[in-house]
């Protein structure tokens, strides 16, 4: 098996997990290719397994590996996405981070994670994405994401109207900060911390969330994902934002922004004692309450 290594910059107390990672794939003899950023990052802080290689984009990487490792949180994980695009490689994360929802192997778990993708010992996890459309093609061919794709007020504007279209029938005008569309895998995520609802991965669906709406009674609204949704947006200031995942840019207010289900889609990899329900009680700590015991 060829595994690729995707990372960011860390402070040392990460340093032994990191160099761990290495010490057991070298142990199990694993080709290792490690991505060019990371390996100018790492290369004087750990011992790295003798013949590796290094890429440095998605066309490197493509047919040069059998799964790409994470090194690090959600936002880790999500980066590498641009690497794997539609390949079809398979992603694991190792999660140095907080809350680790998408990269759910513990750090304590490191060899025990690998033994079990070298004996294939896990299921992969098909997660849609979103793609963005618009006239200045923002994102260029990175227009794509796997939590969300947020329209959002710029820092010091006032509050914006966005007027929402599915299959250009005409749904709402939010008065809000922003809009937030996010997949299955997004609904835990910016979302959820807005008052949207979790979303089985396999639902085929979608989520609208309004951030911080001015009419209490807009509430987020569930749709199929096999729509094509539109957005307008009115507002004061000239200028609002578009996140894709981490990827932000300024948009002039005359932009039109067109969402819907990409065409291809992300293997998570999902270790064969994990399942999305543990996942959910482990990180939302469902049912830790002393009044329990």
């Amino acid at each position: 098996m060829k595994i690729a290594i995707y990372g960011r910059e860390f402070n040392n107390t990460v340093l032994p997990y990191v160099q761990e990672v290495f010490n057991v794939l070298e142990h199990f003899k694993v080709q290792t290719i490690i991505f060019d950023q990371y390996h100018h990052f790492i290369n004087d802080k750990v011992k790295l397994p003798a013949g590796y290689f290094t890429f440095s984009n998605n066309i490197e990487l493509v047919g040069q590996a059998d799964v790409l490792l994470s090194l690090g949180g959600d936002g880790t994980l999500l980066d590498t996405l641009s690497l794997v695009r539609d390949s079809g490689i398979p992603v694991i994360g190792i999660n140095f981070g907080r809350l680790g929802f998408l990269a759910s192997v513990k750090k304590e778990e490191i060899k025990l994670a690998i033994q079990a993708l070298l004996n294939n010992q896990y299921t992969l996890d098909r997660r849609s994405l979103l793609s963005l459309e618009s006239e200045n093609n923002l994102f260029g061919d990175e227009n794509f994401a796997l939590n969300d794709i947020t329209i959002h007020r710029r820092d010091n504007s006032a509050m914006m109207i966005i007027h929402a279209y599915m299959n250009n029938e005409f749904v709402n005008s939010y008065w809000a900060d922003g809009l937030i569309m996010a997949t299955p895998t997004g609904s835990t995520a910016y979302s959820l911390s807005c008052g949207g609802p979790i979303i089985f991965p396999s639902s085929e669906s979608f989520v609208i969330t309004p951030v911080a709406p001015h009419n209490l009674n807009v509430r987020p609204l569930i749709i199929p994902d096999n729509v094509s949704l539109t957005f307008e947006v009115e507002a004061r200031s000239s200028k609002f934002l578009v996140s894709c995942d981490s990827r932000t840019e300024t948009v002039d207010r005359t932009v039109k922004i067109n969402l819907r289900k990409a065409n291809f889609g992300v293997n998570l990899i999902r270790l064969n004692k994990e399942s999305y329900l543990t996942t959910l009680r482990n990180k939302l700590l469902w049912g830790i309450d002393t009044r329990n015991y």
